[in-house]
């Protein structure tokens, strides 16, 4: 952390933060761009600006009902976050060992590729209906699609990571007589972490994605929920407001994973500080 706070990055970052809020702030207050007299930023005058929803964030009594001192706030966020967490975690323990396998061993690869690659395609708004028909209730839908969306990016980052291990590894310890247990606790899984925790890293970013999706048109609370019913309500500060909290909270996440990778992968932090 200290030589974080050194380095020019944290204050890069904060200068990329402030000049987007600040084109934010131009965008929909100030200017009114035309060519031969046709408004080309004129939808940005009907958007909130970063004081309108401030004002509305940080407000004890807010006019749409939502802000950091209300209740309600807090349950969107903590419902969403645990539909995140169940789908991720599900994702993970199963999309890290079938990635594993899928790069290991080419035949068995060569069974299941084809259909994950069928079914990966398929946008997550069109596994709604699916999903509401298989999994009775709202609750059980909206993990399910958001699984999917997680559990993609972490098969495939989890199966390169695999196929990018050099095949002089294996040919080594074969000829030292170990055994595939051993190839595959030794070789394949370590070899294959630093992919394995950037999948991850992506896949949060699928998860939180896919979520939305699906509490938008199957939620009662959650943070898409809040979203779309801000929209049909026409409180446009208050979906800013959903917008920077999915930002900050998904941006943690990715945060939390790459630290976690960061510890169990010493050696690779290590190296790259060379």
């Amino acid at each position: 952390m200290k030589q974080w706070l050194k380095s020019p990055s944290p204050y890069m970052n904060l200068l990329g933060l402030t000049g987007f809020v600040f084109v934010w702030y131009l965008l929909t207050e100030y200017i009114n761009f035309s060519v031969f007299n046709i408004p080309l930023l004129d939808g940005f005058n009907r958007l909130p600006g970063p004081l309108a929803t401030l004002r509305e964030w940080t407000s004890d009594n807010p006019s749409f009902g939502v802000s950091l001192y209300t209740a309600e706030y807090y349950q969107h966020i903590g419902l969403s976050v645990w539909r995140v967490l169940q789908a991720f975690c599900l994702a993970t323990c199963l999309g890290v060992p079938l990635g594993l396998f899928m790069g290991w061993k080419k035949t068995f690869k060569d069974y299941s590729f084809p259909l994950l690659e069928v079914l990966r395609p398929i946008p997550m708004l069109a596994w709604v209906p699916l999903s509401i028909l298989m999994w009775p209730g709202r609750e059980a839908s909206i993990v399910f699609l958001t699984f999917l969306g997680s559990f993609f990016a972490t098969v495939l980052n989890t199966m390169l990571g695999v196929e990018s291990i050099d095949e002089s590894y294996f040919r080594a310890a074969s000829c030292l007589g170990a055994s595939e247990k051993l190839i595959f606790t030794k070789v394949v899984v370590p070899g294959s972490l630093p992919f394995v925790f950037t999948g991850l890293q992506i896949s949060m970013g699928f998860a939180w994605f896919s979520l939305v999706a699906g509490e938008m048109l199957a939620g009662d609370y959650g943070l898409g929920y809040l979203i779309w019913n801000s929209y049909t309500l026409v409180q446009y500060p208050v979906i800013v407001i959903g917008m920077i909290t999915l930002g900050v909270i998904g941006s943690l996440s990715s945060l939390i994973i790459r630290i976690v990778g960061d510890r169990l992968m010493q050696w690779k932090v290590r190296e790259v500080a060379r």
